[in-house]
């Protein structure tokens, strides 16, 4: 059966196996995971989170074992410090993810590796085994199931990783191959989230990731107390893949889970793609297009008579051009274009202060704001034939501008097939730092130091030294 191959190889995996290539990645991504988090701490849905949970449970439950909140002077149970964090960790649009994997997966496996790991005392070396075999399951079972159940409207992050959270509990807890297989099985009768929390401009988009954390270490728990899950969660009849990813029996039919499985064990987290703009990923390329046109027009943005952005059918269908709130700007193609060739910096910082400036409202005196909703309101958003052919191996974008008769009277245009980030165009580790220090000006960067050499650490002293 497929899942007892995945219990397999997560029992079996020791840090001993991991490259050096993947022991940097993933410490990148916890220093990156970390940047956002502690920033993503201050957002009005973690704030919401973390009194929820305080109202909850606060003075019900007195366990010994406590996880940080990170961003805070809070220690709390383990299921909640990780439900927190993930949710932190999402909330900025700025976490990592895979792009064939279509997932976000550092919002989900480092929150819940760090609880666990924190409340037992882990080693840095017992830590890094659970964020890699946590990374490797995610990047194959996600693969396995994209693009069609995407396509269905789910959201991966919230679903596949709560199957990723199960995975990294189950190794930090030791859990046994039989024990792993009884939690990846109630990992996938829990598993949920809908697309339609993202595109309808809500906050149930970052619950996804919490719960995913918080579901994924409940069911390692209860695995380990001898709770029992269905061996066949994945593969079965009234499984994942039949009620979430396949069409019919014959597509089920058609998949070969056993040629999945050869690919249990490689190397893939080099893979993943860090974020530098706080929108969604389907939305980079286009960003990074049109700031490209900006290095060209300067601040002659008021002389652009139109725009136009060929791109492929899911990053075409990010097409609001009236957002209401910051969750719905977030997905907005129109406005994350418009921004970019009128400010020419995408950044928390500098969204925050447009929202401040009246972006989002109906009336505006700032003649930038103003300018940025006039461009977005004429853009035209094509799904090109020819562009969509190459998703998801590539995610191009195509921005067209064409300015007025004062100024060139010409058309400028810009096409970009992978944005900034992912593998082939990567993000420097001096860039994550820089992006972590634009996120928390205040921090004090030494800290970060300790993540070079988790391995020679417990992870209770690499979590206080980081929240000092």
């Amino acid at each position: 059966m497929f899942l007892q191959n995945i219990s397999k190889f997560i029992s079996n995996y020791r840090y001993e196996q991991a490259t050096v290539e993947s022991l940097a990645t993933v410490k990148a991504a916890f220093l990156d995971f970390f940047g956002v988090t502690y920033r993503g701490m201050d957002e009005e849905a973690s704030i919401i989170a973390l009194n929820t949970i305080d109202e909850i449970f606060s003075g019900k439950f007195n366990s010994n074992l406590k996880a940080s909140i990170i961003g805070k002077d809070i220690k709390t149970d383990i299921l909640s410090a990780a439900f927190v964090n993930s949710v932190s960790a999402h909330v900025l649009e700025l976490d990592d993810g895979h792009r064939g994997g279509q997932i976000h997966l550092g919002a989900v496996i480092f929150p819940t590796a760090l609880a666990i790991s924190e409340a037992y005392n882990l080693t840095g070396k017992e830590f890094l085994e659970g964020v890699l075999v946590g990374y490797e399951v995610g990047i194959l079972l996600s693969q396995i199931v994209n693009p069609e159940h995407r396509n269905k409207g789910f959201h991966t992050t919230g679903t596949i990783g709560t199957f990723i959270a199960g995975v990294v509990a189950s190794k930090l807890l030791k859990l046994d191959e039989k024990q792993i297989l009884n939690a990846l099985g109630l990992c996938g009768t829990q598993a949920a989230g809908l697309l339609e929390s993202d595109h309808g401009g809500s906050m149930g988009k970052v619950l996804h990731a919490g719960k995913a954390s918080y579901n994924g270490i409940l069911s390692a728990f209860l695995a380990r107390n001898g709770f029992t899950g269905s061996e066949t969660i994945f593969e079965g009849n009234e499984g994942f893949l039949r009620a979430m990813v396949f069409d019919d029996a014959q597509d089920m039919e058609d998949f070969s889970l056993e040629r999945a499985l050869k690919d249990v064990g490689k190397v893939r987290v080099r893979d993943i793609y860090f974020k530098k703009y706080p929108f969604c990923r389907h939305l980079h390329s286009s960003i990074d297009t049109a700031l490209k046109l900006k290095a060209s027009i300067g601040d002659e943005y008021d002389h652009i008579k139109n725009v136009a952005v060929k791109t492929y059918s899911v990053a075409a269908e990010h097409n609001n051009y009236n957002p209401k709130n910051i969750e719905e700007l977030k997905q907005s193609l129109p406005y994350a274009v418009a921004i970019s060739l009128v400010v020419g910096e995408v950044s928390v910082d500098s969204i925050n202060q447009l929202i401040e400036y009246g972006l989002l409202d109906n009336y505006s005196t700032v003649d930038k704001v103003n300018s940025i909703k006039n461009l977005a309101k004429g853009m035209i958003i094509v799904s090109d034939d020819k562009l969509n052919e190459l998703y998801p191996s590539k995610r191009p974008s195509n921005v067209i501008i064409k300015l007025d008769e004062t100024f060139r009277n010409g058309i400028f245009q810009n096409i970009t097939l992978l944005p900034k980030g992912d593998f082939e165009n990567p993000l420097q580790l001096r860039e994550l730092i820089d992006k972590f220090k634009g996120l928390n000006p205040m921090y004090n960067v030494k800290n970060l130091t300790v993540i070079d050499s988790l391995e020679d650490y417990t992870m209770n002293y690499v979590v206080r030294k980081l929240n000092e």
